[in-house]
């Protein structure tokens, strides 16, 4: 049974989570290049570029690892090589060169990979599901997710030293996604029926894309690297591009 899948940054290769530990896959071409079989199921997988470091989290029926765990796999060893414990289930992670952030229910959690020192602890509303979404560019370090009040975004502009609160919908978020160099960002509410794209620096609304006028449930949303499109699926049939600006 496959508990999730989750490309890694360059979305060249994706994980899968399994009963039974976890798989790592080449996208383009489609080829499988690793099984590892553990004494559980891993929930989430969360791969570092095409490097051997990961992020593990048990889920589950058999949880291989504590829920509120998340684990630092090192797939050279075949091993932990750090253990970060929460006071409740991790519900998302995030991975760059230099940060590790980490979701629970109504915290963020932000480390250096250099140290695991924690850097930042930012509260949230109430978000099991785990609505987070990170930068990936050198020189951006952009985080972005819910705020304590519902339908508000929170961005954190590390290298500006600037946060930026703001409403983006007037029901609660459900779906965030920065672009690679994280001066855009995109929502979506529980309608689910548009797309709003903002400037994570002005907090300046630049587009809004129609997904469709009945109510569904955005699952994702994805950035190109170019920045000129935009994906989305939802619990319906169909899968949605959008062309930008």
């Amino acid at each position: 049974k496959i508990l999730r899948i989750s490309f890694n940054q360059c979305y060249d290769c994706f994980a899968v989570g399994t009963e039974f530990g976890f798989a790592i896959f080449k996208a383009f071409p489609y080829k499988l290049v690793l099984v590892r079989e553990m004494k559980g199921s891993i929930a989430i997988v969360e791969m570092l570029f095409k490097c051997n470091i990961m992020a593990l989290v048990g889920g589950g029926i058999n949880p291989a690892f504590p829920p509120n765990k998340v684990i630092i796999w090192d797939d050279h060893i075949e091993k932990p090589v750090l253990e970060l414990t929460f006071k409740s289930p991790v519900c998302a992670v995030k991975l760059r060169k230099d940060l590790i952030v980490v979701a629970i229910e109504k915290n963020i959690f932000a480390y250096t990979f250099v140290d695991y020192k924690l850097v930042d602890v930012i509260e949230t509303a109430p978000n099991p599901k785990g609505v987070l979404t990170i930068s990936y560019g050198r020189d951006s370090r952009v985080i972005a997710c819910p705020h304590t009040q519902i339908g508000h975004c929170r961005v954190q502009l590390y290298d500006k030293k600037k946060t930026n609160i703001f409403k983006t919908n007037k029901k609660a978020i459900v779906c965030l996604a920065l672009n690679y160099d994280g001066s855009l960002l995109a929502t979506a509410s529980t309608k689910g029926t548009s797309i709003k794209i903002y400037n994570t620096l002005s907090a300046q609304r630049l587009q809004e894309v129609r997904r469709g006028a009945k109510q569904a449930e955005i699952l994702q949303i994805t950035f190109h690297r170019s920045s000129k499109f935009l994906a989305c699926t939802s619990n319906t049939d169909a899968f949605h591009i959008f062309e930008l600006f």
